[in-house]
């Protein structure tokens, strides 16, 4: 049984909610005393200070004390609450203590003296925002960081919306922050654009967040004249050198540089006959004099491998321990791109010399834009829980990645931002809940997404309504809490379902990825950009062999995983089409054939997405009428376009099956050839 306590000691009065807040909208009259020990505290000391006294859930009067000292059990930005207040090592420590110290109070309602310290060194953040003031994959507005190349002023109003920002990653722990696109535009490094890069690390930097920035390789012959940009010509070297003392000589603090090179058209060390490890060992030494790290991403792929599930893997695995030790690999959760289910990764902990990171997406390219509830903590707990075995039971993806396992010199965790400009910063009222959940797992990666939901619901949604003058907090539990937190918890799996269960992926619509598309192929197009290349249905079945008998991708994984996924008979129903090309007759664990199993799994999300409306529809009294009507509206569209994603692709599956529909399955209510000329994310008929 699912169960929320609400025991925080401040009740809120009726009023609008925007969003804006986010988690942190407590405020309390409560008095209390926050002593700082430093004779001269910083200026994240005194934010500490101020976000105990304004936020204060506890006992009225009471002192508390803020002391940084030395301390062996505690990591760079740990913590410890003791029984006179919070110590840390840092001051970045006292910060999240202090928003740590409160969370415990509104959540747990006390705080136990304990230590804190988080799983990653650096907890980063990756926006995919372009200097025109865009975002790539952004539902929720234009950039809190840029406005176009030619209005790079600082506003008063940009200052005050980083500052929300800041306070809000460090509220989570949140501790890096990469500005713009991994599709970097070169002129990034120009001097007007750094200049305004040094404006916002001088906002962020008293919160304990590091700015970073995205490279385009080819900046030395594209933004400083050169005529190559071969990562092993001595005047591009130098060229990479000269430009990491300009920003540092700007940002003393500056964290290093985010690559994505050869990759779906980026320049990279590929196109001078050079490796991964060339490149970003040629930038690792020219930032190691100033602490500087590179994150190189690990997305690659090309149109000559058969399997594109393989690519990262077939070239990074020959590297492992020729990497500097200031370059992290970063590599997404799935071995394909960011799908609603996908096994992890096969280069975690694979790779056992080289540091790795995980790299989650926040921002739902695949899972609804801002138009569906999909809580994805869930997805990731999946991944960071998985067994790696690589060195034997026990080997979680969390922990070869944690320091756990392999002693690297640095660990890292990278989450790609769904901030905008919207008022409520994500989209969707219940978006920020996966910000928020991002930032725990990064801080610690064995809480559970239950946990994640509960706390968040409890800092957003208190009680607050005033037709309910005398509500109790055991009336809003269970009136509010419990059905809300159910159906976070059930969002992703219905995403899956009713958009591609069994381990269909990439069942799309093109560019933007919302909408069913199995039968998207547009004439010329690459392969692997065309969802057939991935559910390869025929007369005869459906699925992707990955098995010894198809691509053999199944080889990547370690025993006893390489067995379990090769064989129909082991391999976990939710992955049996991502790695099983398998008649459509195939008898599946609940007695039906795998295409009755696919029908009723679709009509299940729909269902389940129905039965979302008629929880929140329940919840209507403990709800601002602003959020409810909001929320309310986006089930609806949800609902909707689940039925379209059920519909799409079951007509088009039907289409090549010639199969019946089972008895108990609810009938399609569109038309295929009237689904195939709708573009979902408008939802217009061309």
């Amino acid at each position: 049984m699912l169960v929320c306590f609400v025991l925080t000691t401040v009740l809120f009065s009726a009023s609008a909610v925007d969003g804006h807040s986010l988690w942190l909208s407590t405020k309390s009259n409560q008095p209390v005393t926050i002593l700082l020990t430093d004779k001269k505290p910083s200026a994240t000391q005194l934010m500490a200070k101020k976000v105990l006294e304004e936020g204060w859930g506890g006992q009225a009067g009471v002192t508390l004390r803020l002391v940084r000292k030395a301390d062996k059990a505690l990591k760079s930005g740990g913590f410890r609450f003791t029984a006179e207040g919070i110590s840390a090592s840092t001051d970045a420590g006292l910060l999240y203590g202090a928003y740590a110290y409160l969370r415990s109070q509104q959540v747990d309602g006390t705080v136990h003296p304990s230590v804190s310290n988080p799983s990653y060194q650096w907890r980063v953040l990756n926006h995919w925002d372009n200097l025109d003031g865009s975002i790539e994959r952004g539902y929720a507005g234009r950039s809190i960081f840029w406005r176009g190349r030619h209005d790079l002023t600082v506003t008063e109003a940009d200052v005050i919306r980083w500052k929300a920002y800041a306070a809000a990653n460090a509220s989570l722990g949140i501790n890096g922050t990469v500005l713009n696109n991994v599709n970097a535009s070169p002129d990034m490094l120009s001097a007007p654009v750094l200049k305004r890069v040094a404006a916002i690390a001088d906002v962020l930097r008293p919160y304990g967040i590091t700015t970073f920035l995205s490279i385009n390789f080819s900046a030395p012959s594209e933004l400083g004249g050169l005529k190559t940009a071969d990562p092993l010509d001595k005047t591009v070297a130098a060229w990479w050198q000269a430009k990491i003392k300009e920003i540092y000589a700007t940002i003393p603090d500056f964290g290093g540089f985010l690559v994505k090179a050869n990759s779906e058209g980026l320049p990279g060390p590929q196109d001078f006959g050079r490796t991964h490890v060339d490149g970003a060992n040629m930038l690792a030494d020219a930032l190691k004099p100033y602490g500087g790290l590179v994150m190189w991403r690990a997305f690659v792929y090309s149109p000559t491998e058969m399997d594109r599930a393989k690519q990262a893997y077939l070239e990074f695995m020959p590297f492992d321990g020729q990497f500097r030790d200031n370059v992290i690999v970063q590599v997404k959760n799935g071995p394909v791109d960011f799908q609603p289910r996908e096994p992890f990764s096969p280069l975690f902990g694979a790779m056992k010399k080289t540091a790795v990171m995980p790299e989650l997406q926040i921002t739902q390219e695949y899972l609804g834009h801002n138009h569906q509830l999909a809580f994805l903590a869930p997805m990731w707990e999946e991944c960071l829980h998985s067994d790696t075995y690589q060195c034997g039971e026990g080997s979680t993806v969390a922990r070869s990645t944690d320091g756990s396992l392999y002693n690297h010199r640095y660990t890292a965790m990278a989450g790609v931002a769904n901030i905008g400009l919207d008022m409520d910063w994500c989209g969707h009222p219940f978006a920020a809940a996966n910000w928020y959940a991002y930032g725990r797992l990064a801080w610690d990666n064995t809480l559970s997404s239950e946990r994640l939901a509960k706390e968040w619901l409890i800092q957003t949604f208190r009680p607050q309504d005033a037709s309910q003058p005398n509500l109790s907090r055991a009336d809003w539990n269970k009136g509010f809490c419990e059905p809300v937190l159910r159906m976070m918890l059930e969002s992703r799996e219905a995403v899956v379902d009713y958009m591609m269960p069994l381990g269909l992926h990439h069942l799309f619509a093109g560019e933007h990825h919302y909408g069913p598309g199995p039968w998207y192929a547009p004439r010329g197009m690459r392969a692997d950009w065309t969802p057939a290349y991935y559910h390869q249905a025929d007369a005869d079945g459906i699925g992707f062999n990955r098995s010894e008998t198809g691509t053999n991708a199944v080889e990547q994984y370690s025993e006893p995983l390489r067995s379990l996924y090769n064989k129909v008979s082991t391999c976990p129903e939710p992955l049996l089409l991502w790695f099983h090309h398998l008649p459509w007759s195939h008898p599946m664990a609940s007695g039906r054939t795998l295409w009755d199993e696919l029908c009723y799994i679709y009509t299940r999300g729909v269902q389940t997405s129905r039965h979302f409306q008629q929880v929140w529809d329940g919840v209507q009294p403990y709800v601002d009428a602003e959020r409810f009507d909001v929320v309310q509206k986006k089930l609806r569209r949800q609902t909707r376009d689940a039925m379209v994603w059920k519909d799409g692709c079951l007509l088009y599956f039907q289409s090549i099956n010639k199969l019946p529909f089972p008895a108990g399955v609810e009938r399609p209510l569109f038309e295929l050839d009237l689904l195939k000329r709708v573009d979902m994310e408008d939802f217009l008929v061309k």
